[in-house]
């Protein structure tokens, strides 16, 4: 039997993610997520568009979900932080793709839904 983070691992380890959908949230064009995945432990880094410098911590808990806890520093020079609870799929051409649920825990108020797609060379 594989483990909890077995398909989040080779889904997610050492790949980069692009906004797909984001109408509520300040990630958009431009924006790069940079994830790794160790044990189940998820950490990664994000900047581009609206968003300076982010950061991201969170666990696998699910065969195919996640959850992170996240934090940025925006180019009009805030700084916010959020929760999120994430699904891994595969769209038709093979790419990873992430959905999110989403809500500011500091900063901002409200949440709203997202969506990344998979950078490919």
């Amino acid at each position: 039997m594989q483990s909890l983070s077995t398909i989040v691992h080779a889904r997610l380890h050492n790949r980069r993610f692009a906004v797909a959908n984001n109408a509520q949230g300040l990630s958009g064009v431009g924006t790069v997520f940079h994830y790794l995945v160790e044990d189940g432990v998820i950490s990664s880094t994000y900047q581009g568009g609206r968003i300076r410098l982010g950061a991201q911590v969170g666990q696998v808990t699910g065969h195919n979900t996640f959850e992170l806890l996240f934090h940025c520093v925006t180019v009009d020079e805030q700084l916010l932080a959020g929760w999120s609870r994430g699904t891994v799929g595969v769209d038709a051409s093979g790419r990873t793709t992430l959905s999110f649920v989403w809500g500011w825990l500091s900063g901002a108020t409200g949440g709203g839904e997202s969506n990344y797609t998979e950078l490919t060379a």
